[in-house]
Protein backbone atom coordinates (compact mmCIF):
# COMPACT_ATOMS: atom_id res chain seq x y z
CA UNK A 1 0.00 0.00 0.00
CA UNK A 2 0.97 3.66 -0.19
CA UNK A 3 2.03 4.81 2.72
CA UNK A 4 4.14 1.50 3.40
CA UNK A 5 6.16 2.66 1.13
CA UNK A 6 7.24 5.66 3.06
CA UNK A 7 9.97 5.56 5.86
CA UNK A 8 10.32 8.47 8.20
CA UNK A 9 13.51 10.53 7.79
CA UNK A 10 14.35 10.45 12.02
CA UNK A 11 14.31 6.23 11.47
CA UNK A 12 17.35 4.51 12.23
CA UNK A 13 18.20 0.93 12.71
CA UNK A 14 18.10 1.17 16.63
CA UNK A 15 14.28 3.05 16.15
CA UNK A 16 13.43 0.03 13.82
CA UNK A 17 14.55 -2.74 16.53
CA UNK A 18 12.87 -0.56 18.83
CA UNK A 19 9.48 -0.42 16.63
CA UNK A 20 9.55 -4.10 15.76
CA UNK A 21 10.31 -5.13 19.67
CA UNK A 22 7.35 -2.59 20.84
CA UNK A 23 5.22 -4.49 18.24
CA UNK A 24 5.56 -7.41 19.20
CA UNK A 25 5.13 -6.82 22.93
CA UNK A 26 1.78 -4.95 22.42
CA UNK A 27 0.46 -8.01 20.49
CA UNK A 28 1.38 -10.15 23.56
CA UNK A 29 0.54 -8.23 26.33
CA UNK A 30 -2.02 -5.08 25.69
CA UNK A 31 -3.51 -6.48 22.75
CA UNK A 32 -5.65 -9.70 24.31
CA UNK A 33 -6.04 -7.84 26.77
CA UNK A 34 -8.48 -4.54 25.61
CA UNK A 35 -11.60 -5.75 25.90
CA UNK A 36 -11.23 -6.17 29.27
CA UNK A 37 -9.88 -3.07 30.10
CA UNK A 38 -12.62 -1.48 28.02
CA UNK A 39 -15.65 -3.16 29.80
CA UNK A 40 -13.52 -2.42 33.02
CA UNK A 41 -12.79 1.34 32.37
CA UNK A 42 -9.32 1.00 33.03
CA UNK A 43 -6.12 -0.60 32.34
CA UNK A 44 -4.42 -3.11 34.76
CA UNK A 45 -1.40 -1.62 37.18
CA UNK A 46 0.72 -4.99 36.46
CA UNK A 47 0.40 -3.93 32.60
CA UNK A 48 2.44 -0.44 33.59
CA UNK A 49 5.36 -2.71 35.14
CA UNK A 50 5.41 -5.01 32.43
CA UNK A 51 5.59 -1.94 30.32
CA UNK A 52 8.30 -0.42 32.74
CA UNK A 53 10.33 -4.08 32.46
CA UNK A 54 9.88 -3.57 28.71
CA UNK A 55 11.50 -0.73 28.69
CA UNK A 56 8.49 1.37 27.21
CA UNK A 57 8.30 4.25 30.30
CA UNK A 58 10.08 7.07 29.83
CA UNK A 59 11.77 6.64 27.06
CA UNK A 60 13.19 9.70 26.25
CA UNK A 61 14.65 10.08 30.06
CA UNK A 62 18.29 10.00 30.87
CA UNK A 63 19.22 6.46 31.97
CA UNK A 64 20.74 8.46 34.85
CA UNK A 65 17.02 8.92 36.78
CA UNK A 66 16.31 5.10 35.01
CA UNK A 67 14.71 6.24 32.06
CA UNK A 68 16.13 4.80 28.68
CA UNK A 69 18.10 7.42 27.49
CA UNK A 70 16.71 8.16 24.39
CA UNK A 71 14.87 11.56 22.80
CA UNK A 72 11.64 11.91 21.43
CA UNK A 73 12.13 9.85 18.25
CA UNK A 74 11.78 6.79 21.03
CA UNK A 75 8.38 8.06 21.86
CA UNK A 76 7.02 8.66 18.78
CA UNK A 77 8.01 5.34 18.19
CA UNK A 78 5.63 4.44 20.97
CA UNK A 79 3.07 6.65 20.39
CA UNK A 80 2.75 5.27 16.52
CA UNK A 81 2.79 1.64 17.96
CA UNK A 82 0.27 2.07 20.29
CA UNK A 83 -1.94 3.95 17.64
CA UNK A 84 -1.33 1.40 15.13
CA UNK A 85 -2.16 -1.41 17.49
CA UNK A 86 -5.32 0.62 18.24
CA UNK A 87 -4.10 0.89 22.35
CA UNK A 88 -6.28 3.71 23.19
CA UNK A 89 -6.32 3.40 27.11
CA UNK A 90 -2.82 3.03 28.40
CA UNK A 91 -2.27 6.61 29.35
CA UNK A 92 1.71 6.80 29.04
CA UNK A 93 1.42 9.85 26.52
CA UNK A 94 0.67 11.61 29.60
CA UNK A 95 3.34 9.69 32.11
CA UNK A 96 6.32 9.34 30.08
CA UNK A 97 5.41 12.10 27.66
CA UNK A 98 4.48 14.60 29.43
CA UNK A 99 4.51 14.38 33.37
CA UNK A 100 7.89 12.97 33.60
CA UNK A 101 9.75 15.44 31.10
CA UNK A 102 7.87 18.47 34.02
CA UNK A 103 10.03 17.16 36.84
CA UNK A 104 13.10 16.23 34.25
CA UNK A 105 12.92 20.15 33.20
CA UNK A 106 12.38 21.75 36.22
CA UNK A 107 12.89 19.40 39.01
CA UNK A 108 15.18 19.44 41.47
CA UNK A 109 18.16 16.43 41.58
CA UNK A 110 16.68 15.03 44.51
CA UNK A 111 13.01 15.10 42.93
CA UNK A 112 13.98 13.65 39.88
CA UNK A 113 15.79 10.49 41.70
CA UNK A 114 12.88 10.06 43.75
CA UNK A 115 10.24 9.96 41.20
CA UNK A 116 11.89 9.73 37.98
CA UNK A 117 13.25 5.95 38.25
CA UNK A 118 9.64 4.62 39.98
CA UNK A 119 8.05 6.11 36.73
CA UNK A 120 10.13 4.53 34.35
CA UNK A 121 9.36 0.85 36.27
CA UNK A 122 5.75 1.17 36.44
CA UNK A 123 5.86 1.49 40.38
CA UNK A 124 4.18 5.17 39.85
CA UNK A 125 1.47 6.14 37.91
CA UNK A 126 1.60 9.77 36.56
CA UNK A 127 -0.94 12.07 36.09
CA UNK A 128 -1.46 15.97 35.59
CA UNK A 129 -4.29 17.93 36.62
CA UNK A 130 -4.94 21.15 35.19
CA UNK A 131 -8.58 21.41 33.85
CA UNK A 132 -10.91 22.39 36.23
CA UNK A 133 -15.26 22.42 36.29
CA UNK A 134 -15.34 25.75 35.31
CA UNK A 135 -11.82 26.08 33.54
CA UNK A 136 -10.42 23.95 30.63
CA UNK A 137 -7.51 26.07 28.39
CA UNK A 138 -7.57 29.28 30.06
CA UNK A 139 -5.15 27.65 32.60
CA UNK A 140 -4.29 31.38 33.99
CA UNK A 141 -7.78 31.34 35.63
CA UNK A 142 -7.77 28.10 37.77
CA UNK A 143 -9.08 28.08 41.29
CA UNK A 144 -7.21 25.33 42.84
CA UNK A 145 -5.05 26.87 45.63
CA UNK A 146 -1.71 25.78 47.79
CA UNK A 147 -1.56 28.35 50.16
CA UNK A 148 1.95 27.72 52.39
CA UNK A 149 2.04 27.55 56.27
CA UNK A 150 5.46 26.62 57.67
CA UNK A 151 6.69 23.92 55.69
CA UNK A 152 3.71 23.15 54.02
CA UNK A 153 1.51 23.50 51.41
CA UNK A 154 -2.17 23.72 51.67
CA UNK A 155 -3.58 22.26 48.94
CA UNK A 156 -7.54 22.97 47.95
CA UNK A 157 -9.67 23.02 45.00
CA UNK A 158 -11.06 20.53 42.30
CA UNK A 159 -9.77 18.97 38.80
CA UNK A 160 -11.73 16.59 36.76
CA UNK A 161 -10.46 15.26 32.87
CA UNK A 162 -7.38 13.67 34.43
CA UNK A 163 -6.00 10.64 32.28
CA UNK A 164 -4.51 8.16 34.86
CA UNK A 165 -6.92 9.89 37.71
CA UNK A 166 -8.06 6.78 39.07
CA UNK A 167 -5.11 5.25 39.36
CA UNK A 168 -2.07 7.99 39.45
CA UNK A 169 0.13 7.78 42.53
CA UNK A 170 1.61 10.86 41.44
CA UNK A 171 -0.10 13.94 40.22
CA UNK A 172 1.12 17.18 39.44
CA UNK A 173 -1.36 19.81 40.02
CA UNK A 174 -1.40 22.98 38.49
CA UNK A 175 -2.59 25.65 41.58
CA UNK A 176 -2.31 29.14 42.68
CA UNK A 177 0.36 29.45 45.33
CA UNK A 178 -0.85 33.20 44.71
CA UNK A 179 -4.06 33.71 44.63
CA UNK A 180 -3.80 37.18 43.97
CA UNK A 181 -2.15 36.83 41.00
CA UNK A 182 -2.65 35.63 37.60
CA UNK A 183 -0.35 33.24 35.25
CA UNK A 184 2.54 34.61 37.70
CA UNK A 185 0.71 33.03 40.48
CA UNK A 186 0.43 29.81 39.33
CA UNK A 187 2.95 26.89 40.38
CA UNK A 188 3.52 23.31 39.56
CA UNK A 189 2.99 21.18 42.77
CA UNK A 190 3.78 17.47 43.12
CA UNK A 191 1.38 15.40 44.81
CA UNK A 192 1.81 11.48 46.09
CA UNK A 193 -1.37 9.78 47.26
CA UNK A 194 -0.25 7.61 49.06
CA UNK A 195 -0.90 9.08 52.63
CA UNK A 196 -2.86 11.72 51.68
CA UNK A 197 -5.91 9.89 50.33
CA UNK A 198 -9.12 9.83 52.12
CA UNK A 199 -8.39 11.09 55.51
CA UNK A 200 -5.58 13.32 54.35
CA UNK A 201 -8.47 15.22 52.31
CA UNK A 202 -7.54 14.09 48.91
CA UNK A 203 -10.00 12.21 47.10
CA UNK A 204 -10.71 10.62 43.95
CA UNK A 205 -14.54 11.04 42.15
CA UNK A 206 -16.07 8.45 39.66
CA UNK A 207 -14.14 7.04 37.00
CA UNK A 208 -16.16 9.47 34.01
CA UNK A 209 -18.37 7.31 31.37
CA UNK A 210 -16.29 8.74 27.91
CA UNK A 211 -17.78 8.80 24.65
CA UNK A 212 -14.31 7.43 23.24
CA UNK A 213 -11.09 6.11 25.00
CA UNK A 214 -13.15 3.26 27.19
CA UNK A 215 -10.30 1.59 28.74
CA UNK A 216 -8.77 5.26 29.88
CA UNK A 217 -9.45 5.79 33.72
CA UNK A 218 -10.19 9.40 33.60
CA UNK A 219 -11.42 11.10 37.10
CA UNK A 220 -12.62 13.54 38.53
CA UNK A 221 -9.97 14.46 41.74
CA UNK A 222 -10.90 16.69 45.08
CA UNK A 223 -8.34 18.25 47.36
CA UNK A 224 -9.57 19.49 50.71
CA UNK A 225 -7.00 21.31 52.75
CA UNK A 226 -4.41 18.55 51.87
CA UNK A 227 -1.19 18.70 53.78
CA UNK A 228 1.80 18.57 50.48
CA UNK A 229 5.33 19.14 51.75
CA UNK A 230 6.97 22.17 50.76
CA UNK A 231 9.66 20.38 48.77
CA UNK A 232 7.11 18.60 46.46
CA UNK A 233 7.08 22.36 44.55
CA UNK A 234 8.11 21.35 41.26
CA UNK A 235 11.86 23.72 41.17
CA UNK A 236 12.73 25.64 44.03
CA UNK A 237 11.08 28.94 42.97
CA UNK A 238 6.93 29.45 43.42
CA UNK A 239 5.46 31.19 40.58
CA UNK A 240 7.08 29.94 37.87
CA UNK A 241 3.96 27.34 36.55
CA UNK A 242 2.83 29.34 33.73
CA UNK A 243 5.94 29.14 32.09
CA UNK A 244 6.94 25.83 32.53
CA UNK A 245 3.66 24.77 31.00
CA UNK A 246 3.58 26.91 27.50
CA UNK A 247 7.49 25.60 27.31
CA UNK A 248 6.17 22.08 27.68
CA UNK A 249 2.51 22.16 25.24
CA UNK A 250 4.55 21.42 22.29
CA UNK A 251 6.04 18.13 22.74
CA UNK A 252 2.37 17.32 24.80
CA UNK A 253 0.74 18.87 21.21
CA UNK A 254 3.08 16.58 19.03
CA UNK A 255 2.14 13.49 20.85
CA UNK A 256 -1.41 13.80 19.84
CA UNK A 257 -0.48 14.92 16.43
CA UNK A 258 1.77 11.91 16.11
CA UNK A 259 -1.26 9.66 17.56
CA UNK A 260 -3.75 11.40 14.56
CA UNK A 261 -1.31 10.65 12.30
CA UNK A 262 -0.59 6.90 13.01
CA UNK A 263 -4.33 6.62 13.66
CA UNK A 264 -5.02 7.71 9.79
CA UNK A 265 -2.61 5.55 8.57
CA UNK A 266 -4.24 2.76 10.74
CA UNK A 267 -7.74 3.71 9.56
CA UNK A 268 -6.83 3.63 5.71
CA UNK A 269 -5.24 0.54 6.19
CA UNK A 270 -8.03 -1.27 7.41
CA UNK A 271 -10.76 0.04 4.94
CA UNK A 272 -8.52 -0.19 1.91
CA UNK A 273 -8.25 -4.00 3.11
CA UNK A 274 -12.24 -4.02 3.60
CA UNK A 275 -13.03 -1.98 0.04
CA UNK A 276 -10.54 -4.65 -1.81
CA UNK A 277 -13.03 -7.81 -0.15
CA UNK A 278 -16.51 -6.06 0.14
CA UNK A 279 -18.37 -6.72 -3.08
CA UNK A 280 -21.38 -4.87 -4.28
CA UNK A 281 -23.63 -4.91 -7.65
CA UNK A 282 -21.19 -7.67 -8.24
CA UNK A 283 -18.12 -5.55 -8.22
CA UNK A 284 -15.54 -4.72 -5.38
CA UNK A 285 -15.96 -1.53 -3.85
CA UNK A 286 -12.17 -0.30 -4.66
CA UNK A 287 -13.71 -0.70 -8.06
CA UNK A 288 -16.17 2.29 -7.83
CA UNK A 289 -14.59 5.11 -9.09
CA UNK A 290 -16.21 7.47 -5.57
CA UNK A 291 -14.08 4.79 -3.67
CA UNK A 292 -11.01 5.59 -5.50
CA UNK A 293 -10.95 9.01 -5.59
CA UNK A 294 -12.02 9.32 -2.18
CA UNK A 295 -9.14 7.38 -1.06
CA UNK A 296 -6.41 9.00 -3.39
CA UNK A 297 -7.82 12.17 -1.41
CA UNK A 298 -7.34 10.95 2.20
CA UNK A 299 -3.93 9.10 1.29
CA UNK A 300 -2.84 12.39 0.29
CA UNK A 301 -4.02 14.03 3.39
CA UNK A 302 -2.19 11.30 4.80
CA UNK A 303 1.01 11.44 3.22
CA UNK A 304 1.00 15.38 4.18
CA UNK A 305 0.03 14.67 7.48
CA UNK A 306 2.82 12.17 8.29
CA UNK A 307 5.76 14.51 6.53
CA UNK A 308 4.69 17.29 8.17
CA UNK A 309 4.75 15.77 11.39
CA UNK A 310 8.17 13.97 10.91
CA UNK A 311 9.45 17.43 10.19
CA UNK A 312 8.30 18.52 13.85
CA UNK A 313 9.42 15.64 15.17
CA UNK A 314 12.63 16.21 14.14
CA UNK A 315 13.00 20.03 14.95
CA UNK A 316 11.43 19.23 18.42
CA UNK A 317 13.84 16.61 18.92
CA UNK A 318 16.61 19.27 18.18
CA UNK A 319 14.71 21.91 20.28
CA UNK A 320 13.90 23.80 17.39
CA UNK A 321 10.14 23.33 17.29
CA UNK A 322 8.24 26.33 18.03
CA UNK A 323 4.65 27.43 19.60
CA UNK A 324 3.12 28.07 16.81
CA UNK A 325 3.79 24.63 14.33
CA UNK A 326 3.08 22.85 17.47
CA UNK A 327 -0.13 24.27 17.44
CA UNK A 328 -0.54 23.56 13.91
CA UNK A 329 0.40 20.15 13.79
CA UNK A 330 -2.07 19.52 16.39
CA UNK A 331 -5.16 21.37 15.08
CA UNK A 332 -4.84 20.07 11.49
CA UNK A 333 -3.81 16.62 11.87
CA UNK A 334 -6.73 15.89 15.01
CA UNK A 335 -9.01 17.61 12.45
CA UNK A 336 -8.07 15.37 9.56
CA UNK A 337 -7.99 12.02 11.66
CA UNK A 338 -11.95 12.89 12.59
CA UNK A 339 -12.33 13.65 8.54
CA UNK A 340 -10.76 10.44 7.60
CA UNK A 341 -11.78 8.00 10.20
CA UNK A 342 -15.64 9.25 9.26
CA UNK A 343 -15.28 8.69 5.88
CA UNK A 344 -13.49 5.53 6.14
CA UNK A 345 -16.18 4.10 8.19
CA UNK A 346 -18.49 4.82 5.26
CA UNK A 347 -17.31 2.49 3.23
CA UNK A 348 -17.59 -0.50 5.81
CA UNK A 349 -21.71 0.06 5.58
CA UNK A 350 -23.64 -1.04 8.47
CA UNK A 351 -20.78 -2.91 10.02
CA UNK A 352 -18.52 0.24 10.03
CA UNK A 353 -21.48 1.26 13.32
CA UNK A 354 -20.37 -2.07 15.16
CA UNK A 355 -18.34 -1.90 17.82
CA UNK A 356 -17.01 -5.38 16.82
CA UNK A 357 -15.08 -3.63 13.94
CA UNK A 358 -11.71 -1.60 14.35
CA UNK A 359 -13.34 1.16 12.57
CA UNK A 360 -16.40 2.16 15.11
CA UNK A 361 -13.85 2.21 18.30
CA UNK A 362 -11.49 4.60 16.14
CA UNK A 363 -14.34 6.97 15.10
CA UNK A 364 -15.11 7.14 18.94
CA UNK A 365 -11.50 7.78 19.95
CA UNK A 366 -11.12 10.40 17.99
CA UNK A 367 -13.19 12.24 18.79
CA UNK A 368 -11.33 14.06 22.11
CA UNK A 369 -8.43 14.24 19.79
CA UNK A 370 -9.61 18.11 18.84
CA UNK A 371 -10.42 18.72 22.41
CA UNK A 372 -7.27 18.15 24.49
CA UNK A 373 -4.08 19.50 24.62
CA UNK A 374 -5.91 23.00 23.97
CA UNK A 375 -8.56 23.05 21.30
CA UNK A 376 -8.49 23.02 18.02
CA UNK A 377 -10.13 26.39 18.36
CA UNK A 378 -7.10 27.21 20.98
CA UNK A 379 -4.66 26.35 18.42
CA UNK A 380 -5.81 28.70 15.71
CA UNK A 381 -5.69 31.89 18.14
CA UNK A 382 -2.56 30.93 19.01
CA UNK A 383 -1.11 30.21 15.38
CA UNK A 384 -2.85 33.86 14.71
CA UNK A 385 -1.01 35.75 17.61
CA UNK A 386 2.16 35.10 14.95
CA UNK A 387 -0.19 36.28 12.19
Amino acid sequence: MLLDNYQSPWMDEELLIMRDAVAKFLAKEFVPAMEKWEKQGFVDRDAWLKAGAAGLLCASIPAEYGGGGGNFKHEMVLVEELSYANITGFGNGVHSGIVAHYINSYGTEEQKHKWLPKMASGELVSAIAMTEPGTGSDLQAVKTTAVRQGETYLLNGQKTFLTNGGTADLICVVAKTDPAESAKGISLIMVETEGVEGEGGFSRGRNLEKLGLKAQDTAEIFFDDVQVPVENLLGTVEGKGFIQLMEQLPQERLIIAAGACAAIEKALRLTSEYVKERKAFGKRLLDFQNTQFKLAERYTEAKLARVFVDDCAMKLAEGKLDDATAAMAKWWTTQKQNEIVDECLQFFGGYGYMMEYPIAKMYADARIQKIYGGSNEIMKMLIAREI
